[in-house]
C-alpha cells in the first residue's frame, strides 16, 4: 500500500461534519482506519474517535451543530454516538494515560492503528500495517481477548470479511479461551454469527469457528457431514445461478425488507448447524435469541428438508408431492435448493422443482386460492372449526391437480366433501 494514497483515503473530505470541530488531541481509530489503509470503501461511514477527555461533550456539540442524532452509549466509560443519515460517529474517552496505552487494550493489531485527521500522522505501535500487508489477524494478547470474549468470534468474522488468515498463536489462544464465549449475551453472539452465515466465501471461517469450539455451546449438533454440506452452499448457489440466472439473482437479494431475514444462503447454512428435529432446533435458536421470523424461516427449511429425505427420488415426484413441498417451504425454496445441490442432488434431479418455483403460473408452487373459509361459512353454512380447514385442503389439492379451476366448481366440490364427511 502506498502511504500517500492511504492517507488520502483516511481524509475527512467525505465526513458529515467539519474536522475543525475536533480538538487537537482527537484520533480516528479502529475499523475505519484499517479499511482505509486497505483501500476498502463503504457507502456508509462508521467512524470511531478517541479523545483524552470531553468525548461526550464534543459529540453533543457536533450533533447540535448538524442537527444529528445523539445518544450516550456508556456514561461510565464516556462513550457517545452521533448519527447522520449516511454515517455513524462514535466518540470515546481514551483508556489509559496515552493513546498508545489505549491501542494496547484492543483486540487485534490491525484494529490498533490510529490516525490524526489534522496532521495525517499514523500511530501504529503494534505493527498493524505489517499484518495488513500480510493479510493476517494477530491478537494483541490473550488477556485482551478474554476481557471481551466476543472478540474470539469476531476474529473469525473479520478474517472472513477481509479474506485474512488467523495467525497460528492467535488461533491457538482462541481455542483455549473458547469456553468463555458462553458468557456473552446471545444477541451479541448471533450478530457475529449472522455475518459469518451471510458472507459469501465465509463458510470456511464459520466451520473453523465451530471446530475450534466457539459455537459448540450454542449449536452443539452440527456433524462432520452437515459441516461438509455447509462448505458447499456457496458453490451450490453458483451452480444454480449458472443454470437458472433468475434464481442466481435471488441469492443476492437482501431480504430484510420483505421476508425480514438477511438472505437465503444464511438460512441454508444455519440449518446445517442445527439438529434436523424441529423442536430441538427451535430450542437452540430461541437460546440464541433469534427473532421469531428468523426461527420460523429456519424451521420451515428444516421441515422441507425432511420431506426431501422421506422421498429422495425427486424425479418421480407427483404434482401433489411438489405441492406439499412448496406448501412447507414457501418462499424459502432457494435456501432448500442450495442445500439440496450442496448435499449431492444433481441439477437435473432438482430441475422440475426449480422450474415450478420460477414459474408464477405453476399451481403446485404458487397455488391459486379459489375460496376461503369465510366463503364456506357464508355459502354453505359450515360452522367455524377443523372441518373448514380439512375441506380447504382438499379444494386446494383439486385445484393443483387440475380437477377444478373456478370459484363455482370449488363451492360445488366443497359441498360434496361436506356431505361425505358428515
Amino acid at each position: 500500500m502506498k502511504q500517500g494514497e492511504s492517507i488520502r483515503a483516511l481524509g475527512p473530505e467525505t465526513w458529515p461534519f467539519s474536522v475543525e470541530m475536533l480538538p487537537a488531541d482527537a484520533y480516528l481509530v479502529g475499523g475505519s482506519v484499517r479499511d482505509a489503509l486497505l483501500e476498502r470503501q463503504s457507502p456508509y461511514l462508521d467512524l470511531d474517535f478517541v479523545l483524552p477527555g470531553y468525548a461526550i461533550k464534543i459529540a453533543k456539540q457536533i450533533a447540535d451543530r448538524y442537527k444529528a442524532g445523539f445518544v450516550v452509549l456508556d456514561d461510565e466509560r464516556k462513550i457517545a454516538r452521533v448519527v447522520f443519515p449516511h454515517a455513524t460517529v462514535d466518540f470515546a474517552k481514551q483508556e489509559g494515560m496515552t493513546l498508545e496505552a489505549d491501542l494496547q487494550r484492543r483486540d487485534f493489531t490491525i484494529n490498533a492503528i490510529a490516525y490524526h485527521p489534522k496532521t495525517g500522522q499514523i500511530v501504529d505501535p503494534l505493527n498493524g500495517r505489517e499484518d495488513l500487508q500480510n493479510r493476517t489477524i494477530r491478537m494483541i494478547s490473550p488477556t485482551n481477548l478474554a476481557d471481551d470474549p466476543l472478540r474470539l468470534l469476531r476474529g473469525y468474522r473479520q478474517a472472513a470479511q477481509l479474506g485474512f488468515t488467523l495467525e497460528p498463536q492467535t488461533q491457538a489462544a482462541i481455542r483455549q479461551l473458547a469456553p468463555l464465549l458462553r458468557q456473552v449475551a446471545a444477541e451479541r453472539v448471533n450478530t457475529e454469527l449472522w455475518y459469518l452465515l451471510n458472507r459469501r466465501g465465509g463458510s470456511a471461517h464459520l466451520v473453523a469457528a465451530w471446530e475450534d469450539g466457539l459455537l459448540r455451546y450454542w449449536l452443539p449438533d452440527a456433524t462432520k457431514d452437515s459441516l461438509a454440506i455447509l462448505t458447499r452452499i456457496d458453490e451450490a448457489a453458483m451452480q444454480l445461478g449458472g443454470k437458472w440466472p433468475q434464481l442466481g439473482e435471488e441469492f443476492l437479494l437482501d431480504l430484510r425488507a420483505t421476508l425480514r431475514i438477511s438472505g437465503y444462503l444464511g438460512i441454508a447454512k444455519l440449518v446445517c448447524l442445527l439438529p434436523l428435529e424441529p423442536g430441538k432446533a427451535e430450542a437452540q435458536l430461541m437460546r440464541l435469541k433469534l427473532s421469531r421470523v428468523e426461527i420460523k424461516a429456519t424451521i420451515q427449511v428444516i421441515k422441507s428438508w425432511q420431506l426431501i429425505h422421506q422421498q429422495p427420488e425427486l424425479t418421480d415426484w407427483t404434482v401433489r408431492s411438489h405441492y406439499f413441498l412448496f406448501r412447507q417451504v414457501g418462499s424459502l425454496f432457494p435456501s432448500l435448493a442450495a442445500m439440496a445441490i450442496a448435499s449431492g442432488i444433481s441439477l437435473e434431479t432438482l430441475s422440475n422443482a426449480v422450474e415450478r418455483y420460477l414459474n408464477p403460473e405453476d399451481l403446485a408452487a404458487h397455488p391459486k386460492v379459489l375460496i376461503t373459509g369465510t366463503d364456506l361459512m357464508d355459502e354453505l353454512g359450515i360452522p367455524r372449526g377443523p372441518q373448514i380447514g380439512e375441506i380447504l385442503n382438499q379444494i386446494q389439492l383439486a385445484t393443483v391437480e387440475g380437477e377444478i379451476s373456478t370459484r363455482e366448481e370449488a363451492i360445488a366440490l366443497a359441498d360434496e366433501i361436506r356431505r361425505s364427511i358428515r
